[in-house]
């Protein structure tokens, strides 16, 4: 279908709080959005290829890179020597480097994959076809592959982090109950539908514009510069749209993006990079994998009354952003639950494998998996519900209402939402038909698990918590918008236009956002942590009300009205008595010589935090959940189906619930895929088995439950003063998916009649769920 390259006029009602479409939706079903591999390739076009390492770790005593050159089509190739700058594409540490080896040098490999040259060469194929040709010799060193062997050799990327309140120890020594347990859940790759890309188009005086497929232009930017030794000015990062990130190209995109940059200024030549996607998996890092320890304490009703907590995940090779990733698991261990003492030790453990980077909740679903699972255990050994474990451990009441990392939570609507969802889903009848049923079929099992949600919102690195836009009215009234957010498919541009049109009181069809790009507004942050609307919608607002503020003073002096008596209504611009089209208001400012461009900035307030101490307030606000999950598993093969999900969810004032309602689903599904079908398998040598979608299994359409019935929390609010009191909705809904998990587990139980409690890791494969009902069979015998 051909695009005319024009949105089709939006008829819906304007502004915030309307269900209106994805700005980019018609083109998505029709397949005409542009993408970066779609953009027409320029004349000169070369192909970028990575050389990429075979070892997990290991001394490159030869690197001979002849062959490579004198294969057709080649016309050039580049190694660590060739890098007019630094050697570094790494966001905080600059331990991440561009080229591991140098020809003339060598240099060391940390990971299977790690790039080790680029071949620049007139078709994908001449350049993939010349890389294979390279004569790469390796001296083989110690490689720590999992977190056992990297524990074994005490191999972190920095020292282990403690946080805590009370005395935990002598809490779980007077408890009356105490259990201790171990489990471990495994990493996710994004996979995203698009891949990693760039594209690098050379510019006069060794300048150079990338299209990158990023979630953070501004350190693209950033990084590339530093690689070709130049100030930020000379570099321009330019997106218009993601086929998706999920947190994968948040840092990531830097290193394709940088060898796009240094062949096109080395050559005067446009550049692509565009790993295939076995490539792309293998090269890239994960979600962290963790594995996790307890020593829990509680009364015979079931409440916490200790908790030490040991946490270790691997990092991979590099530092990348592991250290705010660990640290925001440690900050969601306590999801919902107040824990009245608490001891939570992380160890941040290096491995020869890719470097594991950000995802989707940044560390903050391998929390709150902990607890959970805590939860779940601590309801078998006393006997009650865990539903009525969960409530009983709920923030609330006097003194209930400090963090382990001593904020206070003071917007506590976890057990309004559980009480909602509870009776809306008919949670307790369905659970006695449950396990009824169970009791009757040998075969088929049933479980059923009602999870809550919550989750922390702002960068916990403090600085990153701002945002810039910049924001035009042309003279015919249509409104062009730049911010420093990208689009990946959550909508995003979407929201912060209807902000921009409710300001205004005009249609969003007037309102166009145009590609996020670093000489328009710079040193933006990441988008990321669920504050791309937040952010950018809020400087896109503050912009919008400084225009607004010339356009009232303007017209209170041209009309000889009060400043109060002019306003902006949904008929145009009222200025006393009469009330002027808005076009032809903005034309008259204009004819004025009235400013109708202006930028916006905003910094999320009150948030604090001390990294040494593991104390403040991290958070601006937090986002609540719940999920009621229903599954049903086959206890001769392992297999599991989802049947039913029930969700409630609370994004405070919806900017745009149908939006809302979609990133709700698909974070849920995406949170199924992690705790259920994909596995992430690494061999002994440090390979990624698991590397296309052959072997690596995310949800499919059919893998969505039968019954799905999201909602919006009708009475959300926020508390705090956020774009009109709405709330961030991209990472909190992947935690609901917990309840599947948990209710896998209440299913595997009844095999041994709820005896004992399943050992269940994640993600809960066939394999798995068939050996944890072996396992249960077994020790249920011998109680």
């Amino acid at each position: 279908m051909a695009d005319s390259g024009v949105a089709p006029p939006i008829t819906a009602p304007r502004g915030v709080n309307a269900a209106l479409p994805h700005d980019s939706a018609a083109r998505h079903v029709a397949g005409s959005a542009v993408y970066i591999d779609d953009l027409p390739e320029p004349p000169g076009l070369l192909h970028v290829h990575l050389g990429m390492s075979a070892r997990a770790h290991a001394r490159i005593v030869k690197l001979d890179l002849s062959a490579v050159r004198a294969s057709p089509g080649v016309v050039l190739v580049l190694s660590a020597q060739d890098i007019p700058g630094e050697n570094d594409v790494s966001p905080v540490i600059h331990d991440d480097r561009l080229f591991a080896a140098s020809e003339a040098l060598g240099g060391e490999v940390v990971h299977v994959g790690q790039s080790l040259f680029a071949v620049a060469a007139t078709s994908i194929a001449a350049a993939r076809a010349a890389a294979a040709k390279a004569v790469v010799a390796y001296e083989d060193l110690p490689a720590a592959i999992d977190i056992a062997a990297a524990r074994v050799m005490d191999f972190k990327i920095e020292a282990s982090q403690r946080m805590a309140r009370g005395d935990a120890r002598e809490a779980l020594d007077a408890s009356p109950g105490r259990l201790q347990g171990r489990f471990a859940m495994g990493g996710q790759d994004h996979f995203y539908l698009e891949g990693q890309v760039a594209l690098a188009t050379p510019r006069e005086g060794g300048d150079v514009h990338v299209w990158s497929s990023t979630q953070h232009p501004s350190e693209v930017q950033h990084l590339i510069a530093r690689v070709l030794g130049k100030p930020d000015h000379a570099v321009t990062v330019e997106v218009r749209r993601m086929g998706g990130g999920f947190g994968g190209k948040e840092t990531q995109a830097s290193l394709f993006a940088a060898a796009a940059a240094l062949v096109a200024v080395k050559t005067g030549r446009p550049a692509k990079c565009r790993p295939d996607r076995d490539e792309d998996m293998v090269m890239t890092g994960k979600r962290h994998d963790f594995e996790v320890a307890y020593d829990v304490g509680f009364d015979d009703d079931g409440r916490l009354t200790g908790l030490s907590l040991e946490l270790a995940s691997r990092c991979g090779a590099t530092t990348d952003l592991s250290p705010a990733i660990n640290d925001r698991a440690m900050f969601h261990v306590d999801n919902t639950y107040y824990l009245p003492a608490v001891a939570i030790l992380s160890h941040r453990f290096r491995t020869h494998t890719v470097s594991n980077t950000a995802f989707r909740g940044f560390g903050g679903p391998q929390g709150m998996l902990a607890i959970e699972r805590i939860m779940d255990a601590v309801a078998a050994e006393v006997g009650l519900d865990p539903l009525e474990v969960r409530r009983r451990n709920l923030y609330g009441g006097e003194g209930r209402d400090l963090t382990p990392y001593h904020q206070v939570v003071e917007d506590n609507v976890a057990p309004q939402l559980i009480d909602e969802l509870a009776a809306s889903c008919d949670y307790d009848a369905r659970r006695r038909e449950i396990e009824a049923f169970n009791q009757a079929s040998p075969v088929l099992k049933k479980g059923i698990a009602l999870t809550p949600v919550k989750f922390g919102i702002s960068f916990t690195t403090t600085h990153l918590n701002q945002a810039g836009a910049l924001l035009h009215l042309y003279a015919d009234g249509s409104i062009m918008l730049n911010h420093g957010g990208t689009e990946m498919g959550q909508g995003l541009n979407t929201k912060v236009a209807q902000i921009v049109a409710q300001a205004f009181q005009v249609d969003v069809s007037r309102v166009k956002i145009t590609s996020t790009v670093t000489d328009k507004v710079p040193n933006t942050s990441a988008t990321a942590a669920s504050s791309g609307a937040d952010l950018n919608g809020m400087a896109a607002l503050n912009a919008a009300e400084t225009i607004k503020a010339r356009l009232v003073e303007f017209a209170a002096a041209k009309w000889g009205v009060a400043p109060d008596a002019v306003a902006f209504t949904s008929d145009g611009v009222r200025v006393g008595g009469q009330t002027l089209a808005f076009e032809a208001f903005i034309r008259q400012a204009y004819l004025a010589r009235i400013s109708l461009s202006a930028t916006g900035f905003y910094a999320t307030p009150k948030i604090h935090y001390d990294r040494a101490t593991h104390t403040g307030r991290p958070f601006y606000y937090f986002a609540y959940g719940a999920a009621c999950s229903e599954v049903l598993i086959d206890t001769l093969t392992g297999e599991m189906k989802v049947t039913r999900a029930d969700i409630l969810h609370d994004v405070g004032k919806s900017l745009n619930p149908a939006i809302d309602l979609g990133q709700i689903e698909g974070g849920f599904v995406q949170g199924m895929g992690w705790l259920t079908t994909e596995e992430l398998v690494y061999d002994g040598e440090g390979r990624l088995r698991t590397h296309a979608p052959s072997t690596y299994k995310i949800p499919t359409c059919g893998d969505r439950p039968a019954h799905l019935d999201v909602r919006l929390w009708k009475a959300g609010r926020n508390v705090e003063a956020t774009v009109h009191r709405s709330k961030a909705v991209g990472e909190p809904p992947f935690m609901l998916a917990i309840s599947v998990h948990s209710a896998i587990n209440h299913a595997v139980a009844s095999v041994g009649e709820y005896r004992v409690f399943p050992e269940l890791n994640a993600p809960a494969t066939p394999e798995a769920i068939l050996m944890a009902c072996e396992d249960v069979r077994r020790r249920a015998r011998d109680v």
